[in-house]
């Protein structure tokens, strides 16, 4: 065991937010502080959709199954993200118990973790959640045009991010999990590590 790592009372971290607002490259360096494993739920979603049919997992298979719900308002996209977050949640609660029993620590982010989970899950003591959000939707804009150059300004997945980031902190904020603006980013690191404290 490396005595060098930093103290940490927490066995799983759960960082969850809207796609574009900055969870992946911070994630990574948080489990590489820690001296910890990563891994991405979205990927979850991934796996379940391939082991499923859509008769058996309908709102995993939506957007194969309807290739037209693209088109539909923001706010129904917002939806239908969430309940495919709720479908996950039973997969996701067996992974936070899964390394909680075998005390292997990990740092679980993605967009389809809901705060229910933590709530499920903070019983244990060993579960930190931390959700971040951005203020602004012109920010996402940029974010995806940064990432994604080829694909324009992407205004409508600029807004399903926002109010989905919305969404996700005022649920936070609701059970009980920590909340932090990903703005600043030259801190957000060193502002994650004092939240956990």
């Amino acid at each position: 065991m490396n005595t060098d790592l930093p103290h940490r009372s927490w066995q799983v971290l759960l960082l969850g937010g809207p796609s574009g607002v900055g969870k992946t490259s911070v994630s990574y360096r948080l489990a590489h502080h820690f001296g910890i494993g990563i891994t991405e739920v979205d990927d979850f979603q991934v796996i379940l959709e391939r082991m499923t049919t859509p008769t058996e997992q309908p709102i995993l298979h939506y957007w194969h199954t309807h290739p037209e719900a693209g088109n539909q308002a923001a706010e129904e996209i917002v939806k239908h993200t969430i309940a495919v977050g709720q479908v996950m949640a039973p997969a996701l609660e067996a992974v936070i118990a899964n390394h909680i029993e075998s005390r292997a620590p990990i740092v679980l982010e993605g967009d389809f973790i809901l705060p229910t989970s933590f709530v499920e899950s903070a019983i244990q003591n060993q579960v930190r959640a931390l959700f971040l959000y951005e203020e602004s939707e012109e920010q996402f804009r940029h974010n995806f045009l940064q990432r994604e150059p080829e694909h324009g300004l992407q205004e409508k997945r600029a807004q399903v991010s926002w109010l989905y980031g919305q969404w996700l902190k005022q649920e936070a904020e609701r059970v009980g999990a920590l909340t932090l603006p990903a703005r600043p980013w030259s801190n957000l690191f060193e502002r994650i590590l004092i939240a956990l404290k």
